[in-house]
């Protein structure tokens, strides 16, 4: 059977009648941007992410790159993240004129080690950016004992991981700040690019606030150097309604990635860790296995959609190559970036659509034994 590696078309079938209602309710409204209806949303995403403040934006990407200008990280300063992560992480700290410093990862999680972290702190260190990946919470914890009494900020990159909680705490409460996603493939995704920071600064708040519009406090008037970052009130009204499902979506991933898991690490394939309780938001089911092209290479001839996240690590990106590292720098991104594949895994995939997904793997791992 042919199965998509994602499905938003269900996901929309689902909520439709809510979603078109709304959307047709703002569009009679002539309030397209910004407005009452982001922020009703943002008080929803910071009472969801338990911060005191939420500030929407035009995407994951500027979330990083506003957070990182308002803590006025730049030029001369360094950030210690991951390699193995989408480029938009380490692109927001070159946008702001840092210094990208990689370390690797601890190879359960795909998270970045904070003991790596440990060993590459200077004093030109000014923040930390740990990701979320997969869904998967970081280790903040160390992390933060790190950063404490340094002046360093940890900024989680949680494009990936909303509804994920560490310890109890839901991931976006765990920094100064945190950056989210609403790309519409993210487990809380629009119709079209969208983002969010949340923090519990009011300070922080109110200057990404005066940032993402143009440096502007009241129009026409400016008193700093902005952006262009505003969110569309017809994104905000769809992700409002998209988040009183988002626990049960998330919780249906978890199911369906229980399902996958446990046949699939009787295969000898490296199943993700789901980690403790509401760690895990399995915004991707991400695998590993020595013999990850063929079965990549399986899958596509029968019919079924795979990805590779990521193919390449950031640190080996020619855009990064001026940073000096070499193949080896960092083993462990490196290593999984030849053994990594993502499985389709999605609130609407079926039970008969995760064993035809385990069945094909099977069936190629047969044979080439």
């Amino acid at each position: 059977m042919t199965i998509p590696f994602l499905d938003l078309k269900a996901q929309y079938e689902s909520i439709k009648d809510e979603v078109e209602s709304a959307v047709l309710e703002v569009l009679a409204s002539g309030g397209y941007v910004l407005g009452p209806k982001v922020e009703a949303l943002e008080n929803e995403i910071a009472e969801y992410c338990e911060t005191d403040y939420a500030v929407a934006v035009a995407s994951g990407t500027d979330a990083l790159i506003l957070i990182l200008d308002a803590l006025g990280v730049g030029p001369g300063d360094e950030v210690i993240t991951t390699p193995f992560t989408f480029f938009a992480t380490a692109e927001s700290i070159s946008r702001v004129g840092a210094t990208p410093v990689f370390v690797d990862i601890q190879p359960s999680s795909f998270n970045i080690d904070p003991e790596a972290v440990r060993e590459v702190m200077t004093d030109r260190t000014k923040a930390i950016i740990p990701v979320h990946l997969f869904g998967r919470a970081a280790e903040i914890d160390e992390i933060d004992a790190l950063a404490a009494g340094r002046g360093v900020a940890v900024i989680e990159d949680a494009c990936q991981a909303i509804g994920a909680r560490y310890k109890g705490k839901r991931i976006g409460s765990l920094g100064i700040a945190a950056a989210f996603s609403f790309y519409p493939t993210k487990n809380l995704g629009g119709m079209g690019d969208g983002g969010i920071v949340t923090t519990s600064d009011a300070k922080l708040a109110s200057r990404i606030k005066l940032l993402r519009d143009h440096g502007s406090p009241k129009r026409y008037y400016h008193s700093a150097l902005g952006y262009n970052s505003r969110l569309d009130a017809i994104q905000a009204v769809v992700l409002s309604i998209k988040l009183r499902h988002l626990d049960d979506w998330n919780e249906a991933r978890r199911s369906r990635a229980a399902r996958y898991s446990k046949p699939l690490g009787q295969f000898g394939i490296a199943v993700p860790e789901a980690g403790e309780a509401d760690s895990h938001v399995f915004h991707l089911y991400t695998a590993r296995s020595a013999h990850r092209d063929a079965i990549v290479e399986g899958l596509a001839d029968a019919g079924i959609a795979c990805g590779i996240y990521y193919p390449l690590p950031l640190h080996l990106q020619e855009v990064y190559r001026e940073l000096g590292y070499a193949k080896g720098s960092l083993p462990e991104a490196e290593k999984a970036s030849k053994e990594v594949f993502s499985l389709p895994l999605y609130p609407e995939l079926t039970d008969a659509q995760v064993d035809e997904v385990v069945e094909t793997i099977s069936s190629v791992l047969e044979s080439i034994s």
